[in-house]
């Protein structure tokens, strides 16, 4: 194991200083063994009762998971991810992910002001749209119309065919 309990994959001990060690344990081959379940539970995605025992009791590693994420490993442990790349020059930006979630608001929540006159406008158009839509809607709706199939529904001629349509 060398002088550290968990490298980078380059041979520098890096991840053991994150991991806390209490003045009564765990002991670090234990801390390494219980920080590789951890990777090994989000790496397979499997259940942490399904943990192989080499990683120790599967509940000792979620609650050492549990302890670490309470405590704030994880971010530290990114963060000094991240500056050990950048003094390296090994940042990777194609690793970044941006949320492009939108939110509609209405245009007071904006800060627009527009004219009375443009508002009235507006508003009388809107209902306009939406007079048309609902008289589109009922037209398609007319009472004694035998509507299509329904897509993995069933069909009295399991052809999808409309009965009416000759």
């Amino acid at each position: 194991m060398g002088d550290s309990y968990a490298t980078d994959g380059c041979g520098v001990g890096f991840i053991g200083p994150y991991l806390p060690i209490g003045e009564y344990g765990p002991y670090p081959e234990r801390l390494r063994q219980q920080f590789e379940g951890v990777i090994w539970r989000f790496k397979t995605g499997g259940q942490w009762r399904e943990m192989p025992a080499e990683f120790g009791a599967w509940s000792t590693v979620h609650n050492r998971f549990r302890q670490w994420r309470d405590a704030g490993v994880f971010e530290a442990l990114l963060e000094g991810l991240i500056a050990e790349a950048a003094k390296r020059g090994e940042v990777d930006l194609s690793l970044v992910s941006i949320d492009s979630t939108t939110a509609r608001a209405h245009h007071d929540a904006a800060g627009m002001h527009l004219d009375e006159e443009v508002l009235t406008a507006l508003e009388k158009a809107a209902a306009e749209a939406e007079k048309a839509r609902s008289k589109g809607a009922a037209a398609t709706n007319k009472p004694g119309r035998r509507p299509g199939a329904i897509p993995g529904g069933k069909n009295d001629g399991a052809s999808g065919a409309d009965a009416n349509s000759g």
